[in-house]
């Protein structure tokens, strides 16, 4: 794994970020990777986006990290970000306006980056609703990923509309999102969709984390879309 960039271009200012690569396979030269946006060496060009900023959500959240190892695993680029007025990122706290916003940005600074493969726009809790709001109204985001999706809490209606691929990840014993409202969005959802249910697991996934990645890999290792 090697890491590219530890900042981004903003709407409200520079957001801090961490953007991290697949150890290069075959002798590709990672520099040139880079460069070239090439598909030889990346699978996807993955933003994902971290839980509400105003309750402790950053890029190193616990499940966000480990998604994006697991990510990195199955071969994409992983750009965590952290979104206006959260760590070093310049701004501030904008009631999710400015948030979309700053997940725009990134969706674009990875498809210039990565002009040649596939771009995913992935998300946990608040930024699963991001995430994916953002995934959906942009035809240049393939595929969704959403965990612990607040379905209930937040307007996912674009995102439950939206005939891209959507693949959902939810605790069990979600305190904030229920199960059941989840499996009520579910069903009414486009297709093509899949959820996934983590047995005993919390909002946050404790003692669960690590299932998150081995779901994530699990659901995407051999996914093309």
């Amino acid at each position: 794994m090697t890491t590219r960039v530890r900042e981004i271009s903003g709407p409200a200012g520079r957001l801090e970020a961490l953007l991290e690569e697949p150890p290069p396979q075959g002798g590709v030269n990672p520099e040139g990777l880079v460069e070239r946006g090439r598909a030889d060496g990346v699978r996807a060009a993955v933003v994902l986006a971290h839980p509400h900023p105003q309750y402790g959500g950053t890029m190193h959240t616990k499940v966000v990290y480990q998604a994006a190892k697991a990510f990195i695993r199955i071969g994409c680029a992983v750009l965590r970000f952290n979104f206006r007025g959260v760590g070093s990122s310049e701004g501030s706290w904008d009631e999710g306006r400015g948030e979309l916003d700053d997940c725009r940005a990134a969706v674009t600074f990875m498809r210039t980056r990565y002009p040649n493969v596939r771009l995913w726009s992935a998300g946990m809790s608040f930024g699963a609703w991001v995430a994916l709001t953002v995934g959906c109204e942009d035809d240049r985001v393939s595929t969704l990923v959403g965990i612990a999706p607040p379905v209930a809490r937040l307007d996912f209606e674009k995102v439950r509309t939206s005939d891209k691929p959507k693949f959902f990840i939810q605790g069990e014993r979600d305190e904030l999102c229920p199960l059941k409202d989840m499996q009520e969005f579910y069903a009414r959802a486009h297709d093509p969709k899949e959820l996934v249910v983590i047995d005993g697991a919390d909002h946050l996934f404790d003692g669960k984390v690590l299932e998150v990645g081995d779901t994530i890999e699990d659901l995407l290792v051999d996914w093309s879309g």
